[in-house]
């Protein structure tokens, strides 16, 4: 009998819809840990989403909490046998494009 846990690796993307928009299947996945599948990321991931939170989002610091409750944060530097990288604004343009499904979601104006 094999009692090892399936392992899904959440990426930066995942992560930032988790943590500023309502989906049931996302939200069900980290809030309801299962005892068959074990969820990881990278420090650098959980990084990046955070860094990609805009000022306009609704960011939910009770799915945060609940995120290192339940998953598995690694070394981005352990694993890659690398720094991490330099986060810049394409990057951040491109989760959010991943998380939202829209190309610059919404501009920032202070006018």
């Amino acid at each position: 009998m094999n009692n090892q846990k399936q392992k899904y690796f959440l990426k930066a993307s995942i992560i930032l819809k988790y943590l500023i928009t309502e989906d049931d299947k996302i939200d069900t996945l980290i809030t309801c840990k299962s005892s068959e599948v074990g969820l990881v990321t990278t420090d650098f991931d959980v990084y990046t989403a955070l860094a990609s939170v805009k000022t306009y989002d609704n960011l939910n610091m009770n799915k945060l909490k609940k995120l290192f409750e339940v998953v598995e944060v690694i070394s981005y530097s352990q694993i890659n046998k690398r720094q991490k990288p330099l986060l810049k604004e394409s990057d951040v343009e491109k989760i959010r494009e991943q998380a939202l499904g829209v190309k610059n979601d919404r501009k920032e104006n202070s006018n």
